[in-house]
């Protein structure tokens, strides 16, 4: 069995405890937190049947790595794999939304752009392995619960990995500040691949060069460029605007 991993957060161990409460080995809490949203919280929790344990926030600061805890970490199982990649495309019944990510390292980052990735009903979100974080307890309390419910496939080859994409007809739009066209000129309807390089270095040259087309979001101020989870959201969120009104 694997070792444990850490959530911390009301968010992050809330979706663990509705959607896969028998992995949580234990959850760690801070009772001089009496609020209302801690008692809901334990209240879930016994119901549930998961074991309590009261520490001070000091130790939960350690257990977390972090002090954002919100007085609530949980330990638990990693939940298996439901599925490959290949396997999630293949029981699509709609056209495919895909986040590719080419070089977010930063956990931060890659917690919003998940967080935003559910929102807009993203099948599945992508990385490199070698050129990107993986989730961790971080990624987790920042995507507050989307690190449980969007896949998330590590690839060993993002290049082949997009050509394989094209292959199924996906069509991989990098978003690139010197690209020509607009994002809003593209048609996102169909299956796609948006595909977003971290903040200041953007799309490495191979990702770039692998994708069919570039589009750029347009900067009407004196700003260069945006953070990547903020472009995420404004690309992720015009193809929705564009299937609803489909």
């Amino acid at each position: 069995m694997s070792a444990p991993k850490v959530l911390f957060g009301f968010h992050a161990v809330g979706v663990r405890l509705r959607t896969a409460p028998e992995s949580i080995v234990e959850i760690y809490v801070d009772p001089s937190r009496k609020d209302a949203r801690m008692r809901q919280f334990l209240s879930r929790a016994q119901e549930a049947g998961v074991r309590l344990v009261e520490a001070d926030s000091l130790r939960l600061s350690r257990l977390a790595g972090s002090a954002g805890h919100q007085g609530v970490v949980a330990r638990a199982q990693p939940l298996p794999a439901k599925t490959s990649l290949d396997d999630l495309l293949d029981a699509l019944q709609v056209p495919p939304l895909l986040l590719v990510l080419d070089g977010v390292t930063d956990p931060h980052n890659l917690g919003a752009c998940l967080r935003v990735a559910d929102g807009a009903g993203v099948h599945a979100v992508i990385a490199p392995k070698d050129h990107a974080v993986g989730i961790n307890a971080t990624v987790a309390k920042v995507a507050s619960g989307a690190a449980e419910t969007v896949p998330y496939f590590m690839v060993t080859n993002l290049a082949r990995t997009l050509g394989e994409l094209k292959e199924r007809q996906i069509w991989c739009l990098g978003l690139s500040d010197e690209a020509t066209q607009s994002l809003y000129q593209a048609d996102l309807k169909t299956a796609t691949a948006l595909v977003l390089g971290a903040e200041g270095a953007g799309l490495r040259q191979l990702t770039r060069k692998t994708c069919d087309s570039l589009v750029s979001i347009p900067m009407l101020g004196a700003v260069e460029s945006l953070n990547v989870s903020v472009a995420s959201g404004i690309c992720l969120y015009e193809a929705v605007r564009q299937r609803l009104a489909a």
